[in-house]
C-alpha cells in the first residue's frame, strides 16, 4: 500500500510539470514579448534615473556657487559694517572734542 500511495503522489508531481513543459512556438513568443516589453521598461527607466541625476548634480553646483555668492557678499558687508563703526567712533571722538571746547 506504501509504495502504491508513494508512486501516486510522484506520478501527482510529475504530470502538471511534463504537461507545463509543452510550451508552443506563440507562448514561447509571447514570453519574449514580454520580457522585451520589460527591458525596454527598465532602460526607460535607467535613462530617466539618468537624467534626474544629471538635473541633481547641476542643481548642487548651482547650490554651491550660489553659496560661494552668498559667502562673499556676507564678508563685504562685514567689512562694510566694521568701516561704519569706525566711521561712528571718529565722528563720536570728533564730536566729544568739539564739545570740551
Amino acid at each position: 500500500m506504501s509504495k502504491l500511495s508513494t508512486a501516486l503522489k510522484v506520478t501527482a508531481l510529475i504530470l502538471p510539470l511534463g504537461l507545463a513543459g509543452c510550451a508552443t512556438t506563440s507562448d514561447l513568443d509571447k514570453v519574449a514579448a514580454k520580457a522585451d516589453a520589460a527591458q525596454s521598461t527598465a532602460n526607460e527607466a535607467l535613462a530617466k534615473a539618468n537624467a534626474a541625476q544629471n538635473t541633481g548634480n547641476e542643481a548642487l553646483s548651482k547650490a554651491s556657487a550660489a553659496q560661494s555668492t552668498a559667502d562673499q557678499a556676507m564678508s563685504t558687508a562685514n567689512a562694510a559694517n566694521q568701516k561704519a563703526e569706525e566711521a561712528n567712533a571718529k565722528v563720536e571722538r570728533m564730536f566729544k572734542k568739539a564739545m570740551m571746547k
